[in-house]
């Protein structure tokens, strides 16, 4: 469907045999109904286009198709067609919500502009809901995935863009970086949010049990098989399924795994039925699987067909101004899921936190809140060798990129905040690497 499109609701065949392929050759896609029930049960969600409907039909009058309709939508553009003596009902249409109304006979270039001006309305209508949408889409993305460092600001327009993109996604990232989180809000920001999200650790399954557990079952179809199981594939039916640590996968199954994706089928274990499948599949990865299929540990036709578009996680120490907001969060977090006081962080706690490297990640980090909030101090190993200089110099730098971010680079509102000298910040920008360009 297009914003040219016209829905003509009439039950006379003649009307609509004159209508339709006049509207045709002057550039609309028409679809023709010759009851409103009919109309009703095809009108897709978020038509782009305007109903044409006639008063008097047998069934549901046009009155009452417009009724029904502006219970759908309010702002779907309704044009009411009348016969001699109808328009005082007509005028009433008007007053519930009719776009417009045109008596038949119309002359044809009174519709057409009808139309036109009907459209250019719906196509504002609905551009105006997709802004509203993304901005109300950006605002629970910055609430999902937490950061004021340029590179999470990009990850989330990325996965926005891609979330409402019908590709096959590839994660690169860290242990712990947060790939399931980002798959997960990548179904649930794009179509497919109101269908199954299904995960599957590659590396947790048994090489013997995988193919039962990704592609199902038949009932006796090995031994120990009792009764039919349908499979992660199969579960996760117009929705997503996310195959974490995909490396793992084994060689046999990536090529059936391969097959699906081609053919848009499966076959349970046991089964020569096949079955039609509408799944978005996104996996996730630490090495890079072009490396992998080098080795000869990954099939190199299926690592393209994965990755039709890539997201790199950056790792923890690599946005390192993020690290107090994760862990003020995780905080609370554990503090309220515990039953425990949370307690701000002190000085040496950040600064302990912002010079240490975070080889396990935002998952690292969050067992780092949650034994805060237990009341376990933090390991040797973690404090381990940080100077008091280190530190100064970490939470000095974290307090810089913050501030950078924050005014989106504006170095006279970071002055301001800090009240510091053009000329320290200056030097202490240089000194930690920082360029104005990084945060515009």
């Amino acid at each position: 469907m297009t914003l040219n499109s016209v829905t003509l609701v009439d039950d006379e065949a003649a009307i609509r045999q004159a209508i339709e392929p006049w509207l045709s050759l002057s550039g609309f896609e028409v679809s023709l109904y010759s009851r409103g029930e009919d109309c009703l049960a095809q009108l897709p969600e978020h038509y782009p286009g305007v109903i044409l409907s006639d008063v008097r039909m047998p069934g549901m009058s046009g009155l009452e198709l417009l009724d029904r309709l502006q219970t759908l939508d309010r702002d779907l553009p309704v044009i009411i067609l009348t016969g001699h003596g109808d328009v005082p009902m007509a005028v009433d249409a008007m007053r519930q919500g009719a776009y417009d109304f045109l008596e038949k006979p119309f002359a044809p270039q009174a519709l057409l502009d009808t139309l036109r001006r009907a459209l250019e309305k719906r196509q504002l209508v609905l551009e105006n809901r997709r802004l509203h949408e993304q901005a109300d889409n950006r605002a629970q993305l910055e609430a999902t995935l937490l950061g004021v460092s340029p590179g999470l600001q990009t990850l989330r327009r990325q996965v926005l863009d891609l979330a409402a993109m019908p590709v096959n996604v590839l994660i690169r990232g860290e242990t712990g970086s947060g790939k399931e989180l980002v798959a997960r809000c990548l179904h649930d920001f794009g179509p497919r949010a109101a269908k199954p999200f299904v995960a599957l650790n590659c590396a947790a399954i048994p090489e013997q049990l995988f193919e039962a557990e990704l592609f199902g079952h038949e009932s006796g179809a090995f031994t120990g098989a009792q009764g039919k199981r349908v499979g992660r594939l199969e579960y996760a039916q117009g929705g997503t399924l996310f195959l974490d640590e995909i490396e793992s996968m084994p060689l046999a199954q990536q090529a059936k795994l391969l097959r699906v994706l081609q053919d848009r089928q499966l076959q349970r274990l046991g089964s020569n039925q096949s079955i039609e499948v509408d799944v978005r599949i996104i996996a996730a990865t630490k090495p890079d699987l072009l490396d992998e299929a080098r080795a000869g540990r990954f099939r190199e036709d299926l690592a393209y067909r994965l990755n039709v578009a890539e997201l790199r996680l950056p790792a923890l120490r690599e946005r390192r101004e993020d690290i107090p907001l994760l862990y003020n969060h995780f905080l609370r977090g554990a503090a309220e899921r515990l039953g425990r006081p949370a307690t701000e962080p002190s000085g040496a706690l950040l600064g302990r936190l912002l010079s240490h490297d975070w080889p396990g990640n935002v998952r690292e980090l969050a067992n780092a809140a949650e034994r805060e909030v237990l009341g376990l101090s933090p390991s040797t190993e973690e404090a381990a060798g940080q100077s008091l200089a280190a530190q100064q110099e970490a939470f000095e730098a974290q307090c810089l990129r913050a501030a950078l971010s924050r005014h989106k680079g504006d170095i006279k509102a970071v002055l301001a905040e800090l009240q510091l000298p053009r000329r320290t910040l200056n030097e202490k920008m240089q000194r930690h690497g920082l360029q104005r360009e990084m945060f515009l």
